[in-house]
């Protein structure tokens, strides 16, 4: 059995002002750090095989501070990226409300209308995360791998798990920052066992 341990970037200064950050990149806040190193206490107990992560800076110091001492390789993998937000990237959602409202609505309410201007929608995000899983799949049949990405990427990856339609990807629960998912994976079928966990935070 394949177990993927998924979750999502530390907090980010972008994140605390509001800002969509796509591809572009914002650093840790001391609680995005903080949060990191009590998920990788959670998870010190698990030998992984391998962590591959988006090589957003965000989510390459997020995966170094689980890692912690352990020698896990550390796998760059752009086909789990943010979504490309394209010249939405470092402006904030009060601002792309009153300049695009019509995408934006569609964004968060109808996600398989959302069409971007110059980047990517979430047809296109579906498609790379899909190439992500097989890879790893054909990769790896058995062990533990854990994945470091980002808010969109986990909650296209939940609805392949689900077999859900793009219109549904923003159902329940929210993905917060380093919240746990683990799905495993038997004879290509999955089981989500956890999903936005935040166990590790409630007694910091």
């Amino acid at each position: 059995m394949l177990t993927l341990y998924i979750t999502r970037h530390g907090e980010t200064k972008w994140n605390t002002e509001k800002k969509m950050q796509g591809w572009s990149d914002s650093s840790l806040t001391e609680n995005g750090v903080k949060n990191a190193i009590l998920l990788g206490n959670r998870l010190k107990e698990i030998e992984f095989n391998a962590i591959y992560t988006s090589p957003s800076q965000r989510t390459v110091k997020t995966a170094n501070l689980i890692k912690g001492e352990r020698k896990i390789p550390l796998i760059l993998d752009d086909y789990i990226k943010e979504i490309n937000m394209g010249i939405w990237e470092g402006e904030t959602l009060a601002d792309l409300k009153n300049n695009y409202p019509e995408q934006f609505d569609f964004f968060w309410n109808a996600p398989h209308l959302y069409k971007s201007i110059d980047g990517e929608d979430f047809f296109e995000v579906k498609n790379r995360i899909s190439k992500a899983l097989k890879e790893i799949q054909d990769k790896y049949s058995s062990g533990n791998i854990l994945l470091v990405t980002h808010s969109v990427v986990i909650k296209v990856l939940l609805a392949i798990f689900k077999d859900l339609p793009i219109e549904k990807i923003w159902e329940p629960p929210f993905i917060h920052d380093t919240s746990l998912t683990v799905v495993e994976m038997i004879n290509g079928t999955a089981q989500i066992v956890l999903e936005g966990d935040l166990t590790h935070r409630q007694d910091k």
